[in-house]
């Protein structure tokens, strides 16, 4: 798949976006713990960022998924990594399957506000004793007439303390294992619905991480997005475009921390010359613009398979594995080449750091996309 002038000019507003509505508050909002999504998320749907591959009856752009990857890229160029995965959250996490399997009601009352940027939303799968094991999951609903009555906890959810409804991942039968889960479009505002807390965090400072608590919760069975009982398989759809989107964003922030390195290391004057003549420092810039220049050629192949309507589950699988893989290398390297000023609190390389270290465990740990890759090529991987 090669972009043309349409991408380059939707790459220049969504820039624009990042270094107007993004980049100079960025500080503040790393202080604050949070960014303020219910003002940010209203200009992110003017330029159509919020619905960029749904259909125009919701307030989508029908945009093939290479605008997502374009999209995607520049969120990495943004200072703080916490901004650009709250809108994948709204946009490629917490909303693919209301948009694929959703009624018609469901979609125009939480999908429309979603693409419009006046509802923030989210996506509560990981519970205490249950991460990467999703069949381990413990949150029940129980049917109750025409509610389901719903009760667990859910943890480390992004954009959790200010979403007005979850998309929740629930066991609504007695059946173990994978069967018997369904997704639930949750409004926040309910009886019994409560933000214990929000975690600080090593990184992504500025994404409110909450602690979710459910007690008996009542929501109507038409919540459900598509059929009661398949959740589960829903969710693993859903899940391999958010290992998507951190596959496209790490292509972003890679390639703009290779930038400003290579610029430091041209001004940099060590032992009389600058620090890009060195041979070493050179080479391994190189090695890792290689390695970046691989992973986006992987994500254009991949976007073009998933506009042909394949099956890109072993793809995204292969990206996210690399993405978090190489955005540890590359931020770790451009600390190290910034030396004692990259190692400062409040360097963007520290911050960087931090930031990135999430990508080999969100959507999915290093192991389980090895232990994915193993299974699809036959080897049992217990």
């Amino acid at each position: 798949m090669r972009l043309n002038e349409d991408h380059a000019a939707f790459r220049d507003s969504v820039r624009r976006f990042v270094d107007t509505e993004v980049n100079p508050y960025v500080d503040e909002w790393e202080r604050a713990g949070r960014a303020p999504l219910h003002d940010l998320f209203p200009k992110a749907a003017a330029l159509g960022l919020l619905g960029l591959e749904y259909a125009s009856r919701w307030g989508g752009e029908e945009a093939d998924p290479s605008f997502q990857l374009v999209a995607a890229e520049e969120y990495g160029r943004m200072h703080a990594g916490g901004i650009g995965m709250a809108i994948g959250v709204q946009a490629m996490m917490a909303t693919p399957s209301l948009h694929q399997y959703g009624t018609d009601e469901l979609k125009e009352r939480y999908l429309k506000p979603a693409i419009a940027g006046t509802a923030v939303t989210s996506i509560a799968v990981t519970e205490p004793d249950t991460g990467s094991d999703v069949a381990r999951l413990r949150t029940r609903a129980v049917r109750d007439g025409d509610d389901w009555v719903i009760t667990g906890r859910k943890v480390f959810i992004t954009n959790g303390a200010q979403a007005d409804w979850i998309c929740l991942l629930a066991r609504t039968s007695d059946e173990g294992g994978y069967r018997g889960m369904s997704q639930i479009v949750v409004p926040t505002d309910l009886p019994g619905f409560e933000v214990v807390r929000t975690f600080e965090k090593l990184g992504n400072r500025c994404s409110d991480t909450a602690e979710l608590s459910l007690d008996e919760v009542r929501v109507p069975v038409a919540n459900t997005i598509g059929t009661v009982g398949r959740g589960f398989q829903q969710q693993m759809q859903q899940f391999v475009t958010e290992r998507m989107f951190a596959a496209y964003s790490t292509v972003g922030s890679c390639q703009y921390a290779l930038e400003r390195t290579r610029a430091f290391a041209h001004d940099r004057t060590v032992f009389g010359r600058p620090l890009a003549d060195r041979q070493y420092v050179a080479f391994r810039l190189a090695e890792l613009q290689s390695e970046v220049d691989l992973l986006r050629s992987h994500n254009l192949v991949t976007c073009e398979a998933l506009a042909a309507g394949e099956d890109i589950t072993r793809m995204a699988t292969v990206a996210k594995l690399k993405a978090g893989r190489l955005i540890r290398e590359v931020a770790d390297w451009c600390l190290q080449f910034h030396g004692g000023m990259g190692y400062l609190e409040d360097s963007w390389t520290s911050r960087m750091l931090r930031d990135t270290r999430l990508t080999s465990i969100g959507a999915g740990a290093d192991e389980v996309m090895l232990q994915v890759l193993a299974r699809l090529d036959g080897l049992s991987a217990d």
